[in-house]
């Protein structure tokens, strides 16, 4: 009996072992999918509904006159170089949207550092977590936000160039990314760990 009791505790340490060492690998590969997104994000004023649409009206004006940033050039290494020095394009492109169409918002444009919860785009899934990001705010950004990813370009304009997403992320990144979260639990359980970190972090 005792020699049962022993073989059922190993058989029960094995897996608690191999589900730690499965998601340490997750994690792993998530953190080197994120160390090489760059992502855009746009927030609307409200929810109205022409606050939303401005938000549609912003972005398009963005993609169309910002082409040179968001072409697929502009990746992880050098976003910093080639996109703080045209911020100030970018937000009298957008002012110049906003007051065309009878608003008075303000808008900020930064690129930063920003949390996202796993999204998914068409058959791409991106884990939570921390993500270099040019964030569009319309006002207070108190509306739902539009995102995209700028690189590797997922879909913007850039993204018909075909671009070689594997040769960006590499094999396992691929495969990371064309899960479906629906089947794939330890998407959630890295945004739990996710938004803990960032939760701790923003507290520090």
């Amino acid at each position: 009996m005792n020699i049962l009791k022993k073989f059922k505790k190993a058989i029960i340490f094995s897996i608690i072992v191999s589900i730690i060492l499965s998601m340490v690998s997750f994690d792993l590969d998530c953190s080197d999918v994120r160390d090489k997104v760059l992502r855009l994000h746009i927030v609307a004023a409200s929810d109205k509904k022409e606050d939303q649409e401005l938000k549609l009206k912003v972005r398009d004006a963005l993609l169309k006159k910002g082409a040179d940033i968001f072409d697929g050039t502009v990746d992880i290494e050098n976003a910093v170089e080639k996109i703080t020095p045209q911020i100030s394009k970018l937000q009298k492109i957008a002012s110049e949207v906003i007051k065309e169409n009878g608003f008075d918002y303000t808008v900020n444009i930064s690129l930063k550092d920003e949390f996202f919860a796993t999204r998914t785009y068409g058959k791409f899934t991106l884990p939570a977590g921390k993500y270099l990001a040019l964030r569009v705010v319309i006002e207070k950004g108190e509306g739902h936000n539009w995102w995209c990813v700028m690189f590797p370009a997922m879909c913007l304009p850039a993204a018909r160039a075909n671009t070689d997403i594997e040769a960006i992320l590499g094999k396992k990144g691929m495969r990371l990314i064309s899960k479906n979260p629906k089947y794939e639990p330890r998407f959630k359980i890295i945004e739990i760990i996710e938004e803990i970190k960032n939760y701790l972090g923003c507290r520090i």
